[in-house]
């Protein structure tokens, strides 16, 4: 069993939540609610992880939560 943060982003333009997992560069989906982003968060980690076994690659995993930040700057 392996755990990933995952960070949902507002789509302003579609709505709902576009969903990213930072330990997996490029595994990326989305959904309309909280709920849905998570199951689908799931399907697409596994997907990935799948796809990285059949090519033979390494399952990268996460050693350490992302952490957010802000930043104030003059516009």
């Amino acid at each position: 069993m392996r755990t990933y943060t995952i960070i949902l982003e507002s789509d302003m333009e579609e709505g709902g939540y576009t969903v990213t997992v930072p330990a997996l560069p490029g595994c990326i989906t989305q959904g309309e609610t909280v709920e849905q982003c998570i199951e689908r968060a799931r399907e697409a980690i596994e997907g990935f992880i799948e796809s990285l076994k059949a090519d033979g690659e390494a399952i990268p995993e996460e050693m350490e939560p992302p952490q957010m930040l802000k930043v104030h700057v003059a516009a």
